[in-house]
């Protein structure tokens, strides 16, 4: 079994990646499993189409959590794994963490109790899954969305960034948390994958970013019309455009995480080295701006 964490900063595209991921995966007839741990509950949309499946935390308050804890849930079978699992495209199971109530709880702390209650219902005995994606909100400052890190629960972790400073910055922050659990038990980076947001899209920043932490760009995903066009009918590239470059490059980014054996420890940057990494980007977006301007006046 492989189990692989996508983390990032929010916004970045990350559900995007994985879930066209998972698809592939599934395509090639591997059992694939996907658990959004983001309380937001909309990691594993483009797979499950218009059907909005119940999340991991609000089964478990339904059948009164609170009242009779975790641990008789389980036990007493008043939770079962068909009612927080849900079979989306191409037969990938899809699962959601879910959040606390708005103004109530911790969504971190309902990561954890979301991922004990999978494992005490043996999810990975029942389902037998050739792979796992875990698809986790970037803020590891809290302990629920570090916990694939701290767990090892994944072989590899994958950080997707654009050429924005917080979400680099956010990717940093990452680096740090993996560096943080590594000598522990925790889980390695395996990459970065570049995910082109805005008007900027300069790899070599990236690139330089991935070389001074000590990794490397594992994937390259343009910004292309055919991703929102495909998202807007809550599917996949893959399932929406399945002969499009898009998706062979969603598929050979797949095959490059899955044979992917180059992982490291990250060293994350200090604060003096991120600002020259933000100076570099606000510089390349005004001599972008500036040729912008320039073409749209010669055009008139």
């Amino acid at each position: 079994m492989r189990q692989i964490a996508f983390y990032g900063k929010g916004g970045i595209g990350k559900s995007t990646i994985s879930s066209n991921i998972a698809a592939a995966y599934a395509e090639r007839g591997l059992n694939t499993l996907m658990i959004g741990c983001d309380p937001k509950s909309d990691c594993t949309r483009n797979l499950c189409g218009e059907v909005e499946i119940p999340t991991i935390l609000d089964v478990s308050r339904d059948k009164e959590i609170e009242r009779f804890g975790l641990e008789e849930l389980v036990e007493g079978n008043k939770i079962k794994l068909d009612e927080i699992i849900y079979k989306g495209y191409s037969g990938v199971y899809c699962s959601e963490c879910g959040g606390p109530k708005p103004g109530f709880g911790c969504a971190g702390r309902g990561v954890i109790v979301a991922i004990d209650l999978l494992k005490r219902l043996k999810i990975f005995e029942e389902l037998k899954p050739d792979v796992v994606i875990y698809d986790v909100l970037g803020d590891v400052v809290c302990g629920g969305f570090a916990m694939p890190l701290r767990k090892g629960l994944a072989d590899e972790v994958y950080v997707v960034t654009s050429v924005d400073y917080l979400a680099v910055y956010a990717a940093n922050n990452i680096c740090k948390g993996i560096g943080e659990f590594a000598d522990k038990g925790g889980s390695p980076l395996g990459g970065i994958i570049y995910n082109v947001r805005g008007m900027l899209d300069d790899e070599a920043v990236v690139s330089d970013f991935a070389e001074q932490v000590g990794s490397q760009i594992i994937g390259h995903i343009p910004n292309a019309y055919l991703i929102a066009e495909a998202e807007i009918e809550g599917k996949t590239v893959i399932e929406y455009a399945p002969d499009s470059e898009i998706a062979n490059l969603f598929r050979k980014l797949a095959q490059g995480i899955y044979t992917n054996t180059l992982t490291s420890v990250p060293t994350p940057l200090e604060q003096k080295e991120m600002m020259k990494i933000g100076q570099l980007i606000r510089k390349r977006t005004k001599e972008k701006y500036k040729r912008r301007a320039s073409d749209i006046n010669t055009n008139f």
